[in-house]
């Protein structure tokens, strides 16, 4: 799987809103959409060409957030008044929460829209950073970043459904298990949809 593959898998169309989908941003899973005003949200789904192939970069958020703490996660958060738009708020995020220079990132489109149980409506937008980029994240916010291949994501065999390691265990989620992280909620719904729009023909 190279650059080019992963490029030719995005064309003018991605670049429009898509349809909703329910989940969580973090961990967070939602039978249906939240009642109250949605509060509009993106976040940055890195990819980088390694030697070895395509990788997906994630964090770990810190444990004394307030929302989604010790998580995995993508770069992201709320779009701001001063954001040209989901892709603008995308790259300022993933800046200010790993060091990640906008023009360090290739925009390549976006995924479908997920709607989360704490009231976010979270944009996923796809880019490719440029492989000689090294992390530098906020101690406030992230307390790792690391990457993962994009082949395990793209294998459905590594997608399956686990118990909720929170407040609700008796509820089984859709999750990723690599290593000592355990990654669930919008994270595994958005690279789940990585996976569908990669898979199209």
């Amino acid at each position: 799987m190279t650059r080019h593959w992963i490029i030719d898998r995005f064309d003018n169309a991605a670049r429009g809103l898509p349809a909703v989908a329910n989940g969580g941003m973090g961990g967070d899973e939602a039978a249906s959409p939240p009642r109250r005003p949605l509060i509009p949200a993106a976040v940055l789904v890195p990819l980088i060409e390694r030697r070895q192939g395509m990788t997906v970069m994630l964090t770990k958020r810190t444990d004394h957030l307030s929302a989604h703490a010790g998580q995995v996660s993508f770069p992201g958060g709320r779009i701001e008044a001063a954001d040209a738009d989901a892709d603008a708020a995308a790259l300022r995020e993933a800046e200010e929460e790993i060091g990640l220079a906008g023009a360090q990132v290739e925009i390549l489109g976006r995924l479908d829209t997920h709607v989360t149980g704490t009231g976010f409506r979270v944009v996923p937008i796809v880019g490719l950073v440029d492989r000689d980029f090294v992390a530098r994240p906020s101690t406030h916010e992230v307390e790792e970043v690391f990457e993962v291949p994009l082949d395990f994501f793209l294998d459905p065999a590594n997608c399956q459904m686990q118990r909720r390691p929170d407040a609700n265990p008796e509820q089984s989620v859709d999750a990723f298990r690599h290593g000592r992280h355990f990654i669930w909620g919008a994270t595994a719904r958005i690279l789940i949809s990585l996976r569908r729009h990669l898979a199209r023909p």
